[in-house]
């Protein structure tokens, strides 16, 4: 069910031997994200249950899903951007569709991020799946 972009990050990801060159392709993903404008960075796009502060976009076109997003935290930005590959240019109907704990387990990230950042993956999910859902 992945996307195209997600499915070559998987396929970047079996290349990297270890955790920290995992962890820094993430970074180096959030550091290619466009900044989100500070006037989107506003209560209504905010998402709570994040350590870091998060901010998700949503823009819904042609019943295609797709969101931008942005992070005081470098490594929350890779993962923003992870979760972009995941999601963007998704049919809005098919976004529930898309198992996101199961695909990212495709990556190894469950099992090395901390609580607060896993519960903040879970936050932005959940926020993304909301924004497609009010849409459908």
């Amino acid at each position: 069910m992945a996307s195209a972009a997600f499915e070559e990050i998987v396929e970047d990801f079996e290349f990297l031997d270890d955790w920290e060159d995992r962890y820094a392709t993430v970074i180096d993903m959030g550091k290619s994200l466009q900044p989100l404008e500070d006037a989107l960075k506003v209560p209504a796009t905010k998402v709570e249950g994040c350590a870091s502060q998060v901010w998700l976009h949503p823009e819904i076109e042609n019943a295609t899903f797709r969101f931008r997003g942005d992070s005081d935290a470098m490594i929350v930005k890779g993962l923003i951007a992870v979760l972009a590959a995941l999601y963007n240019d998704v049919p809005v109907s098919d976004v529930a569709k898309i198992d996101a704990p199961a695909e990212l387990a495709r990556l190894g990230l469950n099992e090395h991020l901390s609580s607060q950042r896993s519960n903040g993956v879970r936050a932005m999910v959940e926020r993304i799946r909301l924004h497609a859902a009010e849409a459908v």
